[in-house]
């Protein structure tokens, strides 16, 4: 475009604002240019890390999953216009592609975690970080209810504890991540659990209710004659995310926690070797890509 256009089209946009454009262009006059480092934040962004002990690995720790948050708010930012417009299945298949690179991201970058710390000193920084633990991760829990609906977070011993007609409340009680703080037989729950809870669980609850048929999974099922090409990236969806990607965390777990046999205990007090492996929490997105089989041998191999 000519000068003379983008000043007509600066003229049109402010008009059909009922604005005055001249008084947009002398604002124009006086603005600093923007930086990189503005834009982006980075003094800020450099400035959250802010470590409990005087180990320097630690702040690897908190830096490491900061960019865990921040890539699953990337998933988020895709999930949240998947499930709330009608898009063209090509478009879908699209933003399930960019989820999947997402899902690797997370499961490459753990590698920083395995073997970017001294074992001795995350073992000794990892005390004064309890009762904090990584499934006390909202965005997490966000993203599963974003995908699909709270009945195919519950693992087969949690159904078998629900009402005829469970209400969403009745779900979220038997939801599997929840084991990892609630004993079932005594009824108590670890601080963990009760400070998570208190915090988020009516906003998982809001969100539930809110879902209700428009979950990916859903949208998915309204498609007629979905391409394999969808099907196909959302069954790798589930697996990178609800299978390869636990079992990396898991290993990891291993290594810090097992590598000399100790069974250290996690810090928010769960059996981390149970509750980790994706054969006990039973997650799936998207049970109906999935054969009888399948799902009866789900993580079998792994």
């Amino acid at each position: 475009m000519t000068r003379e256009e983008i000043l007509a089209k600066i003229d049109e946009k402010y008009e059909n604002l009922g604005e005055n454009p001249d008084t947009y262009l002398k604002g124009l006059l006086q603005a600093k240019p923007i930086n990189y480092w503005d834009y982006i934040q980075v003094d800020t962004l450099l400035s959250l890390q802010k470590p409990r002990t005087d180990f320097e690995d630690e702040e690897i720790f908190i830096m490491y999953h900061q960019v865990t948050e921040l890539v699953l708010k990337l998933m988020i930012h895709e999930l949240k216009q998947i499930t709330s417009k009608d898009l063209a299945e090509e478009i879908l298949a699209d933003k399930v592609n960019r989820l999947n690179r997402y899902t690797e991201m997370l499961m490459t970058s753990f590698d920083v975690m395995r073997y970017g710390m001294d074992y001795d000193d995350y073992n000794t920084f990892r005390s004064t970080l309890a009762p904090a633990s990584g499934f006390q991760s909202a965005q997490f829990r966000f993203l599963e209810i974003y995908c699909t609906p709270v009945e195919n977070l519950i693992n087969s011993k949690g159904k078998e504890r629900l009402p005829e007609i469970p209400t969403v409340e009745d779900l979220f009680d038997q939801v599997y991540w929840k084991d990892a703080g609630h004993n079932r037989k005594t009824g108590k729950k670890s601080l963990t659990l009760r400070a998570f809870e208190d915090k988020y669980l009516n906003d998982f609850i809001e969100l539930a209710e809110a879902m209700k048929g428009n979950t990916l999974a859903e949208k998915f099922l309204k498609i007629d004659n979905p391409s394999d090409a969808l099907k196909n990236g959302l069954r790798d969806m589930d697996y990178l995310f609800n299978v390869k990607w636990p079992m990396i965390h898991l290993n990891t777990a291993q290594h810090y926690l097992n590598k000399k046999g100790e069974e250290k205990a996690a810090t928010g007090g769960s059996n981390w070797q149970k509750y980790l492996h994706p054969k006990y929490q039973q997650r799936k997105f998207f049970p109906f890509l999935w054969t009888e089989k399948e799902i009866l041998n789900w993580a079998e191999n792994e």
